[in-house]
């Protein structure tokens, strides 16, 4: 059986999805700045139509902010913030709010 190298770094990309995140949480964090308002800098939403967006999935939040940027997912809020965001800074925003640790007490 032949692999080639894109086989062997696809296999690699599957077997260990977090090498495929290139988000830099630190960075993520000085961008949530802009967030914050609706947000909050630590990922609790302000205001009551914001998601809370602490502690979720690193994937699923590129893809919402992907989907909103490209127009895939609407929202007047944020079809509006998303594309002025990078690539770069999708991954960013999305590594930060994922790193922050959250605790559920269930009732």
């Amino acid at each position: 059986m032949l692999i080639t190298r894109s086989t062997t770094v696809a296999l690699f990309l599957a077997l260990c999805p977090g090498a495929a995140l290139a988000g830099n949480a630190q960075l993520g964090k000085q961008k949530a700045v802009q967030c914050q308002t609706c947000h909050g800098l630590d990922g609790v939403a302000k205001i009551p139509q914001a998601a809370n967006l602490a502690g979720q999935q690193e994937l699923y939040l590129k893809k919402a902010l992907s989907d909103y940027k490209s127009g895939a997912r609407k929202n007047e809020m944020m079809s509006i913030i998303a594309t002025s965001l990078s690539d770069q800074d999708i991954d960013d925003l999305s590594a930060y709010y994922s790193s922050i640790v959250i605790e559920v007490t269930p009732p």
